[in-house]
């Protein structure tokens, strides 16, 4: 494979697992409401969630195996598990590798989640919500595309996408249950 293709994969790869990271945090934002989201039903939205995080997994893996090929980037095994020792960029790969830890983190213990138990599983999945900022940062960082408008765009797309969810979700701004008149039918009905 050429340099340029390894290159394309690399950024390519980058770029869509950001967007599928995206979609991942605002579905686990939108699970957690309790609410339907998007007009799905819990479950759904859980069944979306599960399988775009996998999806976002599969490209993760696809990004940092064509930066192990990359000659440009030199990364070696070391720079992909520890933050911040590589030779290239490594205050923003160092940021990517902290993601990726984080990521594994998540899918590890998702993984064994029947095992581990409800309590841990949680504390440790509460982790995505910090991952998802940080590979955010790396990608305006380290990226050789970080300045061109395209990748501002789907940044900012990704931002206000996650910030929106976010705050529709928050429960100040749930409607309210709808209230019960005291009727001779209620108040039999509750007898």
């Amino acid at each position: 494979m050429s340099t340029e293709a390894l290159w394309y994969l690399a950024r390519g790869s980058g770029v869509v697992s950001l967007i599928l990271f995206t979609v991942v945090v605002a579905l686990g934002i939108g699970t957690r409401s309790g609410r339907t989201f998007a007009g799905m039903n819990r479950l759904a939205v859980a069944s979306v969630h599960r399988s775009a995080a996998l999806l976002a997994l599969v490209f993760l893996v696809i990004h940092v195996v064509t930066l192990l090929f990359d000659p440009y980037a030199q990364l070696n095994l070391v720079d992909i598990l520890l933050p911040f020792g590589s030779g290239y960029r490594p205050f923003w790969v160092g940021l990517g590798t902290l993601a990726l830890d984080l990521a594994l983190a998540v899918t590890i213990t998702s993984l064994l989640r029947d095992r581990i138990g409800l309590r841990a599983w949680k504390a440790v999945h509460w982790l995505a919500y910090a991952m998802w900022p940080i590979a955010l940062v790396h990608g305006v960082g380290s990226g050789t595309d970080r300045s061109s408008l395209w990748l501002l765009a789907i940044d900012a797309v990704c931002v206000i996408s996650v910030i929106a969810v976010a705050v529709s979700s928050h429960p100040a701004l749930r409607p309210a249950a709808p209230v019960e008149l005291s009727t001779p039918k209620n108040l039999a009905r509750r007898e």
